[in-house]
């Protein structure tokens, strides 16, 4: 799911990154020994993150030698990293014991009996302080399977040069849209529109928004209900009304962000992964780039949107889960949150760390260079806390790979959509699709 990373902030270079990485040694207090001196290996498999080797050293330092974290990079792409994990946990691979599952897979890993049931004082410390849309992505049949590590949400962005008052409804956005055009102004409305996972991570926010369903609330059966119409009919207005990019079919996140960076745009929905981006290109610009909460629909005003980032599991064949599940509490401890956020641009799931406005090195000043902190990286912080409090997460069953692979091909091209005929194709494919609750390797 790459819709549900964010990008690493660019731009710093080998000497202060080094730099930044004492500080958050020394910050977490994490002094003891290295090495696992008769120790045991606790290997951990997780998404490639510039900086995540420090947060796996500094674990390390607080074992004291009583283990080893070993750092495995799975794939770039979500669907590699989910093969490459699938195919040896389904082996019975006792290798592997902690696992940065994206959260769409919780309830397929926990389904096939793949991951440890998280309980006691662990499932209490998993949970402390984590904000509501993480954590439901952690649990599934009312059992909490992972650890939430990072997560993400989109916002809407805008030219406050050009739309001095971000719409609160995709019906006042396409408005807005419409009367810029006519004066000759910047217009588009960008979204990610190709056939993939971002496709989908927006309808299931305009199907959320309308206060709509995809599957049943057990993930059972599906529903596709007025909400879920609603979205397609949405869908099709903007995209097949001249308000979008040409290119709406081919652009991702990537291609949304240099969209709007390049004056076409108006309105972008798209990951905080762009603030950074538009501050190191655009710097002369960046004080009238702002954001706002995703677009509800008609009276819902409050839009939701969805949820993206990782979880961390225990895998069920590990033969050391004592310290797989110590380990897995410290690689996403406020300390460790709070410094992949500042290094790695992943938005934390502890709500604490947002408020924690203390740069990396506390005994320093803060600069967004060389100190940085949630303040100085994060301005839109409070907007990403406020939206994971009422944030969508995507439709929660086992055969999720399956839904979003039927979904992203019925949906495509957004400007085809005919919404009553396009649903009720979508309530035929995706029942065909729960019913098999295969895992597809």
């Amino acid at each position: 799911m790459a819709t549900s990373r964010t990008r690493p902030r660019r731009g710093r270079s080998p000497a202060r990154a080094t730099a930044l990485a004492g500080a958050f040694i020394i910050g977490a207090g994490l002094l003891t020994a290295c090495g696992s001196e008769g120790g045991r290996q606790i290997n951990v498999y997780y998404a490639p993150e510039d900086n995540f080797q420090t947060v796996v050293d500094n674990c390390n330092r607080q074992a004291g030698g009583r283990y080893e974290i070993v750092y495995h990079k799975l794939p770039r792409d979500a669907d590699g990293q989910r093969e490459q994990m699938v195919r040896r946990l389904a082996a019975g691979d006792e290798s592997m014991d902690v696992l940065g599952l994206d959260v769409t897979w919780v309830p397929e890993f926990a389904e096939a009996g793949w991951v440890e049931e998280w309980t006691g004082a662990n499932k209490a410390e998993a949970e402390r302080d984590v904000l509501p849309g993480p954590l439901e992505t952690a649990r599934w049949q009312g059992k909490l399977w992972a650890a939430p590590k990072n997560t993400n949400v989109q916002l809407l962005w805008y030219d406050d040069r050009i739309t001095p008052n971000p719409p609160r409804t995709w019906d006042e956005m396409m408005q807005m849209s419409r009367q810029l055009k006519a004066q000759g102004k910047p217009y588009q409305i960008l979204f990610t529109g190709a056939q993939y996972e971002g496709l989908v991570v927006v309808y299931n926010s305009i199907v959320e928004s309308a206060g709509g369903r995809i599957l049943s609330e057990d993930g059972q059966r599906v529903v596709i209900n007025d909400g879920a119409v609603r979205a397609l009919e949405i869908l099709k207005e903007v995209s097949s009304s001249g308000l979008t990019d040409p290119s709406l079919t081919n652009q991702q996140e990537d291609e949304v962000r240099l969209a709007m960076q390049q004056g076409r745009g108006a309105f972008q929905l798209n990951w905080p992964f762009v603030y950074a981006s538009y501050a190191e290109e655009k710097p002369e610009d960046v004080r009238h780039f702002k954001w706002a909460p995703y677009p509800g629909v008609g009276s819902n005003q409050e839009g939701r949107t969805t949820i993206g980032g990782y979880d961390l599991a225990v895998s069920a064949s590990s033969q050391h889960k004592p310290e797989a599940f110590e380990a897995a509490l410290c690689l996403r401890s406020k300390e460790s949150q709070k410094f992949s956020a500042l290094k790695d641009g992943v938005p934390p799931s502890i709500e604490s760390v947002y408020n924690d406005t203390t740069p990396l090195d506390p005994s320093k000043p803060a600069d967004p260079e060389n100190n940085p902190s949630m303040a100085t990286e994060y301005p839109m912080r409070m907007a990403i806390q406020d939206a994971l409090k009422n944030a969508a997460v995507r439709p929660l069953t086992p055969a999720y790979q399956n839904l979003s692979t039927v979904m992203s091909k019925v949906l495509s091209p957004p400007s085809d959509i005919d919404p009553q005929g396009t649903a009720e194709q979508l309530r035929e494919q995706l029942t065909d699709a729960l019913d098999s609750k295969g895992v597809i390797p």
